[in-house]
């Protein structure tokens, strides 16, 4: 069962299921509790036949890798190939798995027969892939697979992560040397001189938190080629190593999981460093932020706990020059947000079209269509529909009319629109309602899939010029298969349904008493949903509330978060709900981040995400860039017309945009029509 939103709240569908990480982070998939560490490692062994692998002389290099990195694990079971998979998916770049218990690596595993190697990166969850057989542990590889995977690494100078590693020699020599070791709840570790310029998007003196691991804390062995980048106190916990064969080589001395803050700040880095950032797909940081309902009431949930429904809360004049102060005291507060804007989801039929343009609330009949229309020009616009009907059942002309004619009434204002994009009440027509019309709006609707969605309703959207639907992350129909992805509409392909993420912010809440009632009602021990030990107070629910946003941007996802013009209530000078916990979510970035939080307007959102989509499908046929090293050149021929994202690569036919140090470059495809693009290689 999934988690289902309720006119902006969330809410679990089982008690069990109550922790907001969960439906927070993507939908009950990334969010779900962390794995325990894993026991502590034996000794490090031997080989599978007993031998330990003597070093070869490496081979003449190649000079053609594809683009496509090879993740090497023990088994199925393994706990870092959730880990690595993550990484990938949400950079959008192809790979293969290999278990070493199940496949026996060969050189023609490695390369094609054509001499070029199939993979520019090897990706290992453990350094030595040991497991229990016969009573002592050995390893996955034997003596004969270790060496072929190192002659592969050194003929084609390919780069190798482990993502755990322990200290010794077993099956070869990271430079590690035993310190100390321990499965602690947390540490926080530092970025070295060298870790800086490897994780170059973070701060240089970022904290990194290592939770719910295995800490291998090593030394260095004197006089070995390895430089630290990663350090607790006097220990390592993350180190690069030449090998004598000239290979190069990166590790991590600590379990990781895919759910947790040090693989969305250090797992990209790693799988960059292992390509020499010339890869498939890309990695950036986002932030959106949707208020819906703007110039419509909505209901208002007072601190002693009665709920005011007619007319419940509307939004003052002074409130959106509030919205605009505080959005702009955001910008040169946190630079990296400096271009943010808040995005507006209006409700025509609330507009006063006698209000004059004025940010007064003298001589007007509607201060807030006034200030509106005076600071038109600071926020960005959506279509939300006239009267804010649900368009679960409405006819082909009653959606039609909602949809032109809020157009019509937004642009009549002053108001710049988007056609293309579309913002249903509360989601509504797409497949999610309660099959009780009587029911209460706090009731879970019930997911029935897209396939259910009202016809009329994407007949109407269609023909109004619309391409763009938002869903929800809460309903498991909405949920994309490939990351930062759309879904094209099952009924109508026309129609991308790009979904947002929901919040724990109530959408009947204007301020902070009223919040922390409603949080507690619904995550304190006594609330519906039980998840916290303790009714949380105001800050700390921000808290709470910003540590889950920010798991959504650390991790790469474009999709917007949700909140409702009630919470856009200047409660006390300079602050709203919406500024408490944006302002939280955009410090914590920032105090670990050095490149900045993207902010596109809707449109250019969600072109991205249909070019994601179509990245992705890209992907599905098998195909792989090939980089010549010698020539710097990365050469492709698609399977599908549509495009692909290359990071470390630039492209005559392509579009280029710069990210901290990286090149992003998104290149129109044409299937079976060769591309010829120039590598970037980083150091």
């Amino acid at each position: 069962m999934a988690a289902l939103a309720v006119a902006g709240v969330l809410l679990p569908a089982t008690a069990a299921q109550a922790d907001p990480r969960r439906h927070h982070r993507h939908g009950v998939v990334r969010g779900e509790v962390a794995r325990p560490a894993p026991a502590r490692p034996p000794a490090r062994g031997v080989a599978r036949n007993g031998a330990l692998p003597t070093a070869a002389p490496a081979k003449r290099a190649a000079d053609e890798v594809a683009l496509r990195p090879l993740v090497i694990g023990l088994d199925a079971a393994d706990f870092g190939l959730p880990t690595w998979k993550a990484v990938l998916n949400r950079v959008g770049s192809p790979y293969d798995v290999l278990l070493a218990k199940d496949e026996r690596l060969t050189a023609e595993r490695l390369v094609r027969p054509d001499g070029v190697g199939r993979y520019n990166a090897i990706l290992l969850t453990d350094n030595a892939l040991l497991h229990l057989s016969g009573g002592q542990y050995v390893s996955g590889f034997d003596d004969v697979e270790w060496q072929v995977l190192w002659n592969y690494e050194a003929t084609h100078k390919v780069r190798q992560v482990s993502l755990f590693t322990s200290w010794g020699t077993f099956p070869e020599d990271y430079c590690l040397r035993p310190g100390a070791e321990d499965s602690a709840k947390k540490y926080t570790a530092a970025l070295t001189g060298a870790g800086g310029k490897l994780f170059d998007y973070l701060k240089t003196d970022a904290s990194i938190p290592i939770t719910d691991s295995y800490v291998y804390r090593s030394t260095l062995a004197p006089n070995c080629a390895a430089e630290p980048l990663l350090t607790i106190g006097q220990y390592v916990v993350g180190v690069t190593s030449t090998a004598a064969d000239g290979r190069e080589r990166a590790a991590l001395t600590f379990t990781s999981d895919q759910n947790l803050a040090q693989t969305d700040l250090l797992g990209y880095g790693l799988l960059r460093w292992a390509t020499r950032g010339v890869l498939v797909g890309e990695f950036r940081h986002w932030v959106n932020v949707d208020v819906d309902d703007w110039f419509n009431y909505t209901d208002h949930l007072y601190p002693d706990g009665h709920l005011e429904t007619e007319p419940g809360f509307r939004a003052s004049g002074t409130d959106a020059a509030a919205a605009d102060a505080q959005q702009r005291k955001l910008r040169a507060d946190y630079p990296l947000a400096a271009g943010f804007t808040l995005n507006l989801p209006y409700n025509g039929d609330g507009i006063d079209g006698e209000a004059p343009s004025q940010c007064s609330n003298e001589d007007t009949p509607d201060p807030l269509t006034s200030y509106s229309r005076c600071l038109s020009k600071n926020f960005r616009w959506l279509n939300h529909t006239v009267t804010h009907p649900e368009l679960n059942f409405t006819d082909y002309d009653e959606s039609y009319e909602e949809i032109a004619e809020n157009l019509e009434i937004g642009r009549d204002t002053g108001l710049t629109v988007p056609t293309n994009v579309l913002k249903t009440p509360a989601y509504s027509g797409l497949g999610v309602y309660n099959p009780d019309p009587d029911a209460p709006d706090t009731d879970p609707p019930t997911d029935f899939g897209l396939a259910k969605s009202n016809k009329e309703l994407l007949e109407a959207a269609k023909d109004a010029g619309v391409r763009y639907l938002h869903g929800n992350m809460s309903f498991p129909s909405h949920q994309p298969n490939c990351f930062n992805c759309g879904i094209r509409h099952p009924l109508r392909p026309e129609l991308l349904v790009v979904p947002d993420w929901p919040t724990n912010i109530g959408y009947h809440t204007t301020a902070a008493a009223e919040q922390t009632l409603f949080y507690n009602s619904f995550y304190g021990p006594k609330g519906k949903f039980p998840f916290h030990d303790h009714d949380l107070n105001y800050t700390e629910m921000v808290d709470y509330e910003a540590e889950v946003a920010l798991q959504h941007v650390m991790s790469g996802s474009a999709y917007a978060h949700t909140l409702h013009q009630g919470n856009l209530r200047e409660y006390a000078t300079g602050r709203s709900l919406t500024s408490d916990w944006l302002r939280a979510v955009v410090a914590k970035y920032s105090a670990r981040y050095q490149v900045p939080l993207l902010n596109p307007d809707w449109p250019t959102l969600a072109k991205y995400v249909d070019a994601r989509t179509a990245h992705f499908a890209e992907l599905n046929a098998k195909r792989d860039p090939v980089w010549n090293k010698a020539k710097n050149t990365v050469t492709y021929t698609p399977g599908t017309t549509g495009s692909l994202f290359l990071t470390g690569v630039t492209s005559s036919s392509g579009e280029t945009q710069g990210y901290g140090s990286d090149r992003v470059t998104r290149v129109p495809i044409t299937a079976g029509k060769q591309v010829v693009a120039t590598a970037v290689p980083r150091r």
